[in-house]
């Protein structure tokens, strides 16, 4: 078993460096695969990081001289110098401005391109003011391009101020840009339906046909800020007439090759999914499948630049609650039944000023049909729900709830019959300190299929995806697993090996944690979210704890990171 799991993961590093195998490998290696799961991560992370570019060209630098510094005239380019002049101000170095390009390098990152315009030969002293009371400061001679960098403690708006200084000549060029950080925060909201497609809510009273679309309005809706960037949904598939996957996205972008739901004929499954929102304020939800299907999804929170909301804070999978073993609850819940559950103070999560907490939520053994509702104490049971389940059915899905005043949250059995439930906790955010969350087109990390290589029974992928980038506190992941041989659950959980150690092969055998993602049986396939603690190492590791072979499939909707 060890064997394979080196080489599998060697190969995964293979595909990061260009290695092509050799023939005498293939017997142990699975093909080379276009792409890698590291490289992909990049790639999304600087389109994403780098899609607004805050422009401030030169024709707006304010220029001032020793003569007239208290009527500053607008420079820009030669003919404006020569306003300038005319105004009283110094002749010296007349051309003298910058125009100033700013682009998001991370969530908290900038690139800063000053283009100076000055006198050749002319010594000038540059000086950067970032807005958040840090400065930089620079000497060039002559014109030049000069490129700064630098990371801002706060995600929002930030106005950095560049001014050039040329004694020789006395006089000075400011100009300013006003820049957008890319990262988000969020803001819990109360469990709130937006779709419905059998009832009307969010505008359709009508299934969702084969491969069309349900536009689900997100920003300016339910209190929802028009400028949020992305969205926590749980979404939810009832009685399709066949089988199929949802795929969600931002409006006005190309659908993506990703799943978020997967789903069989008649079967009700829900799955939490975080979706950037389209410039229009809207979400897409495409049905890819052959037969009409009807949607719902509630909101729990959204993110937006806002520097008041809150940052998250991974953490390893940590049990809560397990009501098979009395961990929070003695026994299966009662049918149309609720208790509540302290999660402020509990483990690593702080005593107080947490907002919410994301949370894997898994119901097990139920004698009936019926689902499961989180929500924060202090109020009643929403109209929404969480775990959809059927009778005897073990199923899991990723929910992120506020938590109450007290540091509470309930959980409702929704059913008639009893059921057993597990909670894991798996972060919390916080309005001072904890990462910021950059959202991704949604991008395929990883599939199994592709090499024809399943993860075995009680082994492990593990995806190097934040090696090196000690920032990068937290994935949040689509995982699916598909063409199951037998019934099992994955667990996923940071990898105490760096990447190193599994190149060099000085790597050790890592635990298995004690959590679960998803569950499934034999032949099953089955989605959910997960927000993957990248741990010390940045190493990422997929557990298939059945003891047959599953084939497993990693998208990524977007990063967490820190300043």
């Amino acid at each position: 078993m060890q064997r394979h799991r080196v080489m599998i993961s060697a190969a995964v590093v293979a595909a990061v460096i260009g290695f092509v195998p050799t023939a005498a490998q293939a017997a142990d290696q699975p093909a080379q695969r276009q792409g890698s799961a590291a490289a992909a991560t990049d790639a999304v992370k600087a389109a994403a990081a780098k899609s607004a570019v805050f422009h401030s060209p030169a024709e707006r630098t304010v220029r001032t001289s020793g003569k007239a510094a208290a009527a500053p005239q607008a420079a820009g380019a030669a003919g404006a110098a020569g306003a300038a002049g005319a105004a009283g101000a110094s002749k010296g170095n007349a051309g003298l401005g910058v125009d100033l390009r700013a682009s998001a390098t991370s969530a908290h990152g900038f690139s800063l391109a000053s283009q100076i315009t000055s006198a050749a030969g002319a010594p000038v002293k540059v000086d950067i003011d970032w807005g958040d009371g840090k400065t930089d400061t620079e000497h060039v001679t002559g014109a030049k391009l000069l490129t700064s960098k630098h990371t801002f403690a706060e995600v929002g708006s930030h106005k950095v101020t560049v001014t050039l200084t040329d004694q020789d000549n006395n006089v000075t060029a400011t100009n300013s840009v006003d820049v957008q950080a890319a990262g988000s925060k969020f803001t819990p909201h109360a469990p709130t339906r937006l779709l419905d497609t059998r009832s009307g809510i969010g505008g359709s009273n009508r299934p969702v046909t084969p491969y069309g679309v349900a536009r689900v309005k997100v920003g300016g809706n339910s209190g929802i800020p028009d400028d949020a960037t992305a969205v926590a949904l749980n979404l939810t598939v009832v009685s399709p007439r066949s089988g199929g996957h949802i795929t969600a996205y931002p409006s006005g972008t190309e659908q993506p090759t990703t799943s978020n739901v997967n789903f069989t004929a008649g079967q009700t499954v829900p799955n939490m999914t975080i979706v950037p929102v389209g410039a229009d304020g809207y979400v897409e939800l495409v049905n890819r499948s052959y037969g009409d299907v009807d949607l719902l999804a509630d909101v729990t929170g959204y993110f937006s630049h806002s520097a008041g909301a809150g940052g998250y804070t991974a953490l390893e999978p940590t049990r809560i609650v397990d009501s098979r073993a009395g961990l929070g609850t003695w026994g299966q819940v009662a049918g149309q039944s609720q208790f509540p559950v302290q999660v402020a103070g509990r483990g690593a999560i702080p005593s107080s000023n947490v907002t919410a907490v994301a949370l894997n939520v898994t119901v097990t053994g139920p004698r009936g049909a019926g689902h499961l509702t989180v929500f924060p104490s202090g109020q009643q049971a929403p109209g929404t729900s969480n775990v959809n389940f059927g009778a005897n059915q073990t199923i899991a899905n990723s929910v992120i709830v506020p938590v109450g005043p007290d540091g509470q949250i309930n959980v409702r059995n929704g059913a008639w019959d009893p059921a057993d439930v597990v909670v894991d906790v798996v972060g919390y955010y916080t309005p001072n300190g904890g990462a910021a969350y950059l959202p991704v087109l949604p991008t395929r990390l990883h599939d199994s299929r592709e090499w024809d290589w399943p993860v075995e029974g009680q082994d492990y992928r593990w995806l190097p995806l934040a090696d090196g980038k000690p920032n990068n506190t937290a994935y949040v992941l689509n995982t699916t697993v598909t063409n199951t041989r037998g019934s099992g659950h994955l667990s996923v959980a940071p990898d105490p090996n760096t990447w190193a150690q599994y190149d060099n092969d000085t790597w050790k055998p890592p635990t298995a944690p004690n959590s679960s993602n998803l569950n499934w049986t034999k032949g099953a396939t089955v989605p959910n979210l997960v927000q993957a603690s990248t741990g010390k190492t940045g190493v990422i590791d997929f557990w298939n704890r059945g003891w047959e072979p599953a084939d497993l499939v990693v998208d990524m909707f977007g990063v967490y990171q820190q300043n």
